[in-house]
Order: C-alpha cells, then sequence, then structure tokens
C-alpha cells in the first residue's frame, strides 16, 4: 500500500539550487545520496534534487509547500528576491501572486532551476 509521498526536482547546476534552496527558503541538505541533495522538513516530508540536463522544462505545479501565513510567507520570501507568478486563466486569477479557490488560497514561483513551486493555505 502506498503510504508516502516524496517530491524530486530537477537541477541543471546543482550547486545553484542549493544556493537557492539555502539563500530563499532557508533549507539545508540533510543528505547527499549518488549526487543528489536530501531535504527533510518538519513534520516529516522530504524532497530530493538532482542534476539532469531536463530541468525547467516542465509548464506545472512541481511540489507544493503547505503554509498556514500565505502572505507573510510570501512577504519574507520576496524578501529573500523570489518573484512569484500573476496568472490569468480561465478558472484562476491571482491578484498580487494570489489565487483563491473556495477556501484555499495559493501562490507559485520559480525557482533558480525554473522548476513551479507552489505556496498553498488552507488545504
Amino acid at each position: 500500500m502506498l503510504k508516502e509521498a516524496h517530491a524530486v526536482l530537477p537541477a541543471s547546476d546543482l550547486k545553484r539550487a542549493q544556493d537557492f534552496y539555502h539563500d530563499a527558503l532557508e533549507f539545508d541538505p540533510d543528505a547527499a545520496a549518488d549526487g543528489n541533495l536530501i531535504y527533510r522538513l518538519d513534520g516529516g516530508t522530504s524532497f530530493e534534487i538532482y542534476e539532469t540536463g531536463n530541468a525547467g522544462s516542465a509548464q506545472n505545479t512541481q511540489m507544493c509547500f503547505l503554509t498556514d501565513d500565505l502572505v507573510a510567507d510570501m512577504t519574507r520570501l520576496r524578501g529573500r528576491g523570489v518573484a512569484f507568478e500573476d496568472y490569468d486563466f480561465p478558472g484562476l486569477k491571482t491578484e498580487n501572486g494570489i489565487a483563491t479557490v473556495g477556501d484555499t488560497r495559493a501562490a507559485w514561483f520559480r525557482d533558480s532551476e525554473g522548476n513551479f513551486i507552489c505556496l498553498t493555505e488552507g488545504m
């Protein structure tokens, strides 16, 4: 039976990705295995970054972080140089980088490797 999920993100430049996740998100890898960076978060979740030439080619959300205070986290991340995406699609429009769908609010940014990362509140 499936029990947990573990996100795996591509990076064209592993050192640049490590610097981004440290400088912008204040994450440091817990371990490195076979040249991949492994990040373990509070609550028992984790994600991994590996080096590949395919990084940045996906045009969809690749990982979401849950937050209790979306606006505060966006403010903190903007202060660290993170730029949030704005969208205006049928069924999804952002205001100041935030999309609201029912009781859920979300915002997206790209990491240094072009991966789409989401912050979401209210799930």
